[in-house]
């Protein structure tokens, strides 16, 4: 998309986000990885170098420290240099340093320390929830410390589980993330040194668009609060988008789409175009994608105990069933079959998501997945969501999000089990919101 159909809306303070279009020149050559939120290029030989020119200029030893000085005084001085194979005298004594030296090792202090300060393009979020003051960490030798956060929490028992009625661990170590088995002061805390921004994905075609008003609305209460958020609005219909009032570091953008005459080919599509805007796109502004579905409203918290590199939720209808009784696509011929002795979980297709770059795999295999099979004259039984649990049958994802991150309360209730209701359907006629 060449950007002529989008528009964006910020908060009344929000941040203006500077992708680093230049890094696609050196994907070639080079790995990228996040840190502080940001794309960054990595070149390991300029590092390396770089490491080393570094260490021969700034950290010299003390003799050859004193030597240069001693050198470069004595030339300023009017001194001649000492001749080859002769120990050069020193001009000062020890006692009567240079007055220049400890002006000019200041000075220099000076200008890096803030020079830093002011071209850090993406500063922490203000704030810190269930922090007390800081205690100073450092060096006995008198090297720079680094302020740590300090925060008091209950001590986790390792004899004691936090939760005794669920599962809250995979067999491949991943964590189930239910109430009571996770901190959120100490998460945020953690995610706020690291300064993450989160895309929230949602697509808002045909009558859906009427639920946004609600969606967004919820979101700003309960979604990521405390942290950097851009809402990825998808609609054929931008002019119907609502404007909620955001908070600071919050903000939205409208991509247009098209629309498309079944709701199984809009459900469908959201793989093809999440796939390509992650690539375009969202790399270079977000470090965390979330999907959802719009027409729901956030409950309860949802923060960054999600986060994860690549992390599902579990279907509130099967969580308690077989294997044998997941609604996966059984039909050999299609690229979402997953055999009947097969299967860990049944995921649903409203709430998945991880990093930008895992998430474009999971899309991307995902859409090719469903061209292959309309190329043969068959859709899964599911669509996206069937592709969905086929890849995150055999790409294990590294957390697993329980129930309580989508729940219908009008048909399943309130059980025992679900401390929590996080994310919940919205009541609505699906024959009505799905017509023409």
């Amino acid at each position: 998309m060449d950007g002529r159909g989008e528009r964006e809306w910020r908060g009344p303070r929000s941040w203006a986000v500077v992708p680093f279009a230049e890094s696609d020149r050196l994907n070639s050559c080079s790995s990228r990885r996040l840190r502080g939120g940001l794309a960054r290029t990595v070149l390991p030989r300029f590092e390396h170098q770089q490491s080393r020119v570094l260490g021969t200029l700034l950290v010299p030893r003390k003799a050859e420290r004193r030597t240069l000085w001693t050198h470069r005084l004595g030339t300023t001085l009017g001194k001649t240099s000492p001749s080859a194979g002769t120990r050069p005298k020193p001009v000062l004594s020890t006692g009567n340093r240079c007055p220049l030296q400890p002006l000019l090792l200041g000075l220099l202090f000076v200008l890096v320390f803030f020079g830093y300060g002011f071209l850090s393009s993406r500063r922490p979020m203000p704030g810190g929830v269930g922090v007390r003051p800081s205690v100073a960490v450092g060096d006995p030798d008198g090297r720079p410390v680094v302020a740590l956060s300090r925060m008091l929490y209950p001590q986790p028992k390792a004899l004691t589980p936090s939760r005794s009625d669920v599962l809250v661990l995979t067999p491949w170590l991943a964590p189930i993330v239910w109430e009571g088995t996770f901190s959120p002061e100490i998460l945020d805390e953690q995610f706020r040194l690291q300064n993450v921004t989160v895309g929230l994905t949602v697509f808002a075609v045909k009558k859906y668009v009427a639920f946004l008003q609600l969606f967004l609305e919820t979101a700003e209460q309960h979604f990521m609060v405390g942290h950097r958020v851009t809402y990825y609005v998808f609609t054929d219909r931008p002019a119907d988008v609502p404007r909620v009032p955001l908070r600071e570091g919050r903000r939205l953008a409208v991509l247009a789409v098209r629309s498309h005459a079944r709701w199984q080919d809009v459900s469908m599509h959201r793989m093809e175009t999440i796939s390509r805007f992650s690539e375009q796109r969202f790399r270079h502004e977000v470090d965390y994608l979330v999907c959802v579905d719009v027409d729901m409203k956030f409950r309860d918290h949802v923060g960054v105990e999600i986060l994860s590199p690549l992390f599902g939720t579990l279907h509130p209808g099967f969580y308690r069933a077989d294997r044998q009784a997941f609604t996966y696509e059984r039909r050999p011929q299609s690229q979402a079959y997953i055999p009947p002795d097969e299967g860990d979980f049944y995921y649903l297709g409203g709430f998945f998501g991880g990093s930008v770059a895992e998430v474009q795999r999971l899309t991307s295999a995902c859409h090719q997945a469903m061209v292959l099979d309309k190329a043969n004259g068959i859709e899964a039984v599911w669509h996206d969501e069937s592709h969905l649990n086929k890849y995150l049958l055999y790409h294990k994802p590294t957390k697993v999000l329980s129930p309580e991150y989508l729940w219908d309360q009008q048909l399943l209730g309130w059980p025992s089990v679900m401390k929590k209701l996080r994310f919940v359907a919205v009541p609505k006629n699906h024959k009505e919101m799905r017509s023409p």
